[in-house]
């Protein structure tokens, strides 16, 4: 992203504060003119997560969210878990697994980079302005 967030969000260690995640980013893609889906959709995968993945001694999550040069979102969610989250094959019947093969799907990138001193991991994903109809 360059600079420091232009927008950021810290997370409690509760699953039911997605909801508040995707107002969050409705704000603030509407605030830049942008359909609200896939980064509701990114977003919520990426949350959930890191809440899933991350131990109550870990503390809070945290959802920044800032632009690119050429307009695109960048997300980034931040845990305390050195855990990294990998695509997996899901299997038809499995009600888990395919959250990130969806941010695969929907983000131009996205990617991993753990923090110094095992002190936990970013998963960041740049989200286009305009999507294919």
């Amino acid at each position: 992203m360059g600079g420091a967030a232009e927008n950021e969000m810290v997370v409690k260690q509760d699953l039911r504060v997605v909801s508040e995640v995707r107002r969050f980013v409705r704000l603030i893609s509407g605030q830049w003119d942008m359909d609200d889906f896939v980064p509701c959709l990114v977003a919520s995968e990426l949350v959930t997560n890191a809440l899933r993945h991350a131990s109550e001694k870990d503390g809070d999550v945290i959802l920044r969210l800032g632009r690119t040069e050429d307009g695109a979102l960048w997300m980034e969610v931040q845990d305390a878990s050195y855990e990294l989250p990998h695509l997996r094959e899901a299997d038809v019947i499995s009600e888990v697994g395919r959250g990130l093969f969806l941010v695969d799907q929907y983000c131009r990138c996205w990617g991993v980079r753990a923090l110094a001193g095992n002190a936990g991991k970013v998963v960041y994903a740049v989200i286009d302005a305009a999507y294919p109809s």
